[in-house]
């Protein structure tokens, strides 16, 4: 939930701020940016963070190696993908990366909503709530990628 929380208040404040006066936030698309960006900053950040680090490692598939590892990547390719959405030159390019990263990891999530594992105690989203929010994660990449 706080992913989405992130992506829907920063696009919001993002927006209001170009409404104010904030000429690089002057439209729809700069505000998605930074809402996406805040998303992807509080995600990656979650990669890291001793409270959720362990439980991420559980969540990726058993078949995969290295799963310490595939969280650590993933983490960082998040983090590098929010900077990238903040610099208006490599946004598309970067949100289109990202879209891929998130269907990349979607199994993740798959797997632990499956085998019943916890995020920080709380567990994991039921898949068909899970499957909406990605496929509107994906959706919000997308038009970054493709719109004005």
């Amino acid at each position: 939930m706080a992913p989405l929380i992130a992506l829907l208040v920063g696009t919001a404040l993002a927006r209001l701020a170009g409404l104010v006066g904030v000429a690089a936030l002057d439209g729809w698309h700069p505000a998605l940016r930074v809402g996406l960006a805040l998303m992807f900053v509080v995600t990656g950040v979650a990669h890291f963070a001793p409270a959720y680090r362990a439980d991420m490692i559980a969540m990726v598939p058993p078949s995969l190696p290295r799963p310490d590892l595939l969280v650590t990547l993933t983490g960082a390719l998040e983090l590098v993908g929010a900077a990238g959405l903040l610099v208006p030159a490599t946004a598309r390019w970067t949100a289109a990366g990202l879209a891929l990263l998130m269907l990349a990891m979607f199994p993740a999530n798959v797997s632990a909503a499956r085998r019943g594992l916890t995020l920080a105690g709380k567990p994991a989203t039921p898949l068909g709530p899970r499957t909406v929010e990605q496929v509107f994660f994906i959706a919000v990449a997308a038009a970054i990628s493709f719109g004005a």
